[in-house]
């Protein structure tokens, strides 16, 4: 057996036993918001018993105080949970449209040898990503299983569980730097960011993306964190008997019966229903002219009002239009959506409990005592860093980068403000720190483990390795790069 050889099996043995104990011991995230419920609520209580924090004025004091604080703050970020929703499912739909998967198949004849079939799928995945996050959750799941069966075909011997990754590396690194990314987003909006101090200290009309996405730190950031993993991932290629075939996993059968079937639908068949009703749903012409209206409007409020017009309503409405203009017929896309509920049901059931945390710590005192302990913890100089390991941990208890932002936005900020620091650049770090840590959530993977047959045990000890090498990286681009000498606008 060649160093090679050897050096594959013990990182791909490593990490399916980190894989098999995650798998075996952590809990659902809906037990983890419950978890931290309690944690947030006990960690309240002691700490105004021994008076470090104090309660909001007027409130009642106790038990009693903080579970009124709770109840207050469970219903507060209703329109948020929606705006996540929305862009997951839109993203969803695009993804299933058969025009989309005739472009990843082309796109999937490219590559010649394992490492370049795993880098293509890994860096369409990271720029997808930037773009909408849904869309590349499920496009870069459904791309990994394309390239996968053009590699069978080929003869090309690509480990499928490293594409899996591949296709998961947009949720994993870019998805909260880029154009959906929440916590930025919801910058743009004072009114968004949550209960506390920190919401008298934004300007009435928020922060621009101007200052945080479309900043030439973030793009920096980006455009060197794709390259970089990308790197890693080309070295760290199995190929020969180590490559595990896509057929080790999906039945040869199965995968090709699709393209002996004709493929994937999309509808448009529906446009010949006999009765007016079925016409009218299926109605290309109405489809087709309420999505370009509502496109053409995304551009005109662009033009007119230029990127500080970009935020979650604008995002949502503008992929809600394309959806409805790529697919047309307005009865499948309708079905689409429907497809795509089960996928957003998470987002639903966990997003109250996490406005309710969030309650808990602005109400009591709390979030302020954290942003207290941010600034001694931190120099202007190392708050990046703090803010990304901050946001990484926390990852591993809300594994929603909107969820999170509840939670720790309003303390972050009220640090940032102490220390001098940007809140456009103090949202970015926190950004990358939610983003980067994704590689060892199963959360967001499960539409990938679901499309490309594999199971988390499968991947996560690759996906482990990237979050091992991105770490010092991530570490010393927080630390060097300069936010104020990037500023493009």
């Amino acid at each position: 057996m060649s160093s090679n050889d050897t050096q594959g099996l013990t990182i791909e043995q490593l990490g399916i036993r980190i894989a098999n104990t995650v798998e075996r011991w952590m809990p659902s995230p809906f037990l983890f918001a419950i978890l931290l419920t309690y944690i947030v609520f006990f960690a309240a209580l002691l700490l105004g018993e021994l008076g470090i924090i104090e309660q909001a004025e007027g409130g009642t004091a106790g038990p009693l105080g903080l579970i009124e604080h709770w109840f207050d703050g469970f219903w507060d970020f209703l329109a948020f949970a929606m705006q996540m929703t929305v862009i997951l499912m839109t993203g969803f739909a695009l993804a299933y449209h058969p025009k989309a998967n005739a472009i990843l198949v082309r796109l999937a004849h490219i590559p010649s040898t394992p490492p370049q079939a795993v880098v293509l799928v890994a860096v369409f995945s990271m720029a997808i990503a930037w773009i909408h996050w849904g869309f590349s959750l499920i496009l870069g799941a459904i791309f990994a299983r394309e390239m996968g069966k053009v590699a069978h075909k080929k003869g090309i011997d690509v480990h499928y569980p490293l594409l899996a990754v591949s296709g998961y590396m947009g949720l994993g690194l870019t998805w909260h730097w880029g154009l959906s990314g929440s916590g930025p987003l919801l910058l743009t909006d004072s009114g968004s960011v949550g209960d506390g101090t920190v919401f008298d200290m934004l300007p009435n009309d928020g922060i621009p993306i101007t200052e945080t996405i479309a900043h030439g730190y973030g793009i920096t950031l980006t455009i060197l964190s794709i390259i970089f993993a990308s790197l890693v991932l080309y070295a760290i290629t199995p190929s020969g008997k180590q490559a595990r075939d896509i057929t080790e996993y999906i039945p040869e059968s199965e995968l090709f019966s699709q393209e002996a079937d004709g493929g994937e639908e999309d509808g448009r068949e529906e446009s010949k229903a006999k009765t007016p009703a079925e016409r009218i749903d299926n109605s290309l012409i109405l489809g087709g002219i309420i999505g370009i209206t509502g496109f053409t409007y995304v551009f005109y409020m662009l033009i007119t009002d230029g990127l500080g017009a970009w935020d979650l309503n604008v995002v949502n409405f503008g992929f809600l239009m394309a959806g409805l203009l790529i697919w047309t017929n307005p009865s499948a896309y309708r079905e689409k959506f429907g497809e795509a509920a089960t996928a957003a049901a998470g987002i639903i059931l966990l997003f109250p409990f996490f406005a309710g945390i969030q309650g808990i710590m602005s109400g009591s005192g709390l979030a302020t005592y954290i942003a207290e302990v941010l600034i001694d913890a931190s120099t202007a100089e190392t708050f990046p860093v703090i803010a990304w390991l901050v946001a990484a941990i926390t990852n591993a208890f809300i594994p929603s980068g909107g969820g999170q932002w509840l939670v720790l936005g309003p303390p972050l900020m009220e640090a940032a403000e102490g220390l001098g620091v940007e809140f456009g650049h103090a949202a970015m770090a926190y950004a990358v720190g939610d983003a980067h840590t994704n590689l060892v959530n199963p959360f967001w993977a499960i539409p990938l483990l679901a499309i490309t047959r594999i199971k988390a045990r499968e991947m996560f000890g690759y996906a482990i390795v990237m979050l091992i090498a991105l770490t010092p990286f991530l570490a010393v681009m927080l630390y060097l790069l300069p936010y104020e000498a990037l500023a493009l606008f």
